[in-house]
């Protein structure tokens, strides 16, 4: 990559990490919410679910990505950080979970934006060959988000109480728009008037492809939301772990998620460069990933402790190899002209995962008191996502859009 590309992904890189430390906020405090509050575990599972239904709801109807493809893109996803900035910052300032409530819902409305944008970039502006090395990169900065969220949010929340968290990292996330200014792509937008260029979102609903990528994506997104919506709570009522021991293994499975991703997206470069088809190369990575990542299932059952952390290390390992690929395939299979639109919509799809396995976790820990039946969920789940990347998915390449474009 040369010196611009390498500015322009670093500062992409930067605004993955504070997306995701900002929307797994609601997940470290939520053990000390659940006292302050008095919530249920029903309630709880409302709130981390409710930032998933302003942000899959933008995407699913397309207009997150309609408004990547149609103005100007550094401008689009500017907006979008701001709006999310303040939603986190504003957070610790309420009380009461009908306003918490609106806060997530607000969240999402500004994150929505966020991946429609970044993959037009990559499409736009990076060739095949550096795709997977790029978006593993993303991909690691959007688990270490998470990861050292939770190591800093834990020590923090554990002394100063969560308020203060969230007003440190929603202001000091509105610092990333200054270099932005200066490094974000100048593509322009379409002028008023002009259609915007490319096929149509019924055009890209007609692709038996594109419904594979987003169910798939669903079923890998319904494993990362039940990580990253339940596991601090899991680590610290059913293993008994404190506050600052749960940040510590909690940020480990994400730290093991983000390695992961890197080398794989290396790896994969590095194979497409020594003449691998991007269909091998891809999709073998992203299959390997999620079927090895049915490792989640025992964690919960074992009583060993130990033995229970390092299945946990490697189901996070693994997802970590399929982390790597899945937006490369996808920005493949769109091209430039529909990479907004498709990602958009692949990414609605995916975030009722959001929806669901947060609040479907709570149901099942209200109705059984036991986290069992969660981690079986979320192995079955996932596999399930394996089979579609296997057999839904045909050739990783670009649709031939010459008939809309």
């Amino acid at each position: 990559m040369g010196r611009g590309r390498w500015l322009l992904l670093t500062l992409l890189v930067v605004a993955v990490f504070v997306n995701y430390a900002d929307r797994s906020n609601l997940a470290i405090a939520a053990p000390l919410l659940l006292k302050e509050l008095s919530l249920s575990s029903l309630q709880m599972g409302a709130l981390l679910s409710a930032f998933s239904i302003t942000y899959a709801l933008l995407q699913l109807t397309g207009f997150a990505g309609w408004l990547a493809d149609r103005f100007p893109v550094g401008i689009v996803f500017a907006a979008g950080f701001l709006i999310w900035s303040g939603a986190t910052a504003i957070t610790g300032l309420v009380s009461g979970i009908t306003m918490l409530f609106a806060m997530r819902l607000l969240l999402g409305a500004g994150e929505s934006l966020a991946y429609p944008c970044i993959s037009k970039i990559l499409a736009s502006d990076f060739p095949q060959e550096q795709r997977g090395l790029a978006n593993s990169l993303l991909d690691a900065g959007m688990k270490l988000g998470p990861a050292l969220g939770t190591l800093l949010g834990g020590l923090l929340m554990s002394r100063f109480g969560w308020r203060v968290f969230f007003l440190a990292t929603g202001l000091g996330g509105l610092l990333w728009l200054i270099p932005w200014y200066f490094g974000m792509p100048r593509t322009p937008g379409v002028k008023r008037g002009e259609p915007t260029p490319g096929p149509t979102v019924w055009h890209i609903l007609e692709q038996p492809s594109a419904w594979g990528s987003f169910g798939a994506l669903f079923c890998a997104n319904y494993f990362w939301f039940f990580l990253l919506t339940w596991l601090p709570t899991y680590l610290v009522r059913d293993r008994g772990y404190s506050m600052d021991r749960m940040a510590t293994v909690g940020s480990m499975a994400y730290f093991a998620i983000a390695a992961a991703t890197v080398v794989a997206g290396w790896l994969s470069d590095r194979w497409i460069a020594r003449g691998m088809s991007p269909t091998r190369a891809r999709k073998g990575t992203v299959i390997t990933g999620l079927t090895l990542s049915t490792a989640i299932l025992p964690v919960a059952v074992v009583n060993d402790a130990g033995v229970s952390l390092g299945l946990l290390m490697a189901a996070c390992l693994a997802f970590g190899i399929f982390c790597s690929n899945h937006w490369a395939i996808t920005q493949t299979l769109a091209g430039p002209l529909a990479a907004g639109r498709w990602t958009s919509i692949q990414n609605g799809v995916g975030n009722i995962g959001g929806i669901v396995a947060p609040w479907f976790t709570g149901w099942v820990v209200e109705r059984t008191d036991s986290f069992v039946p969660a981690f079986v969920a979320a192995a079955v789940i996932v596999l399930a996502g394996a089979a579609l990347y296997a057999f839904a998915i045909g050739k990783v390449e670009q649709v031939n859009w010459s008939p809309h474009a």
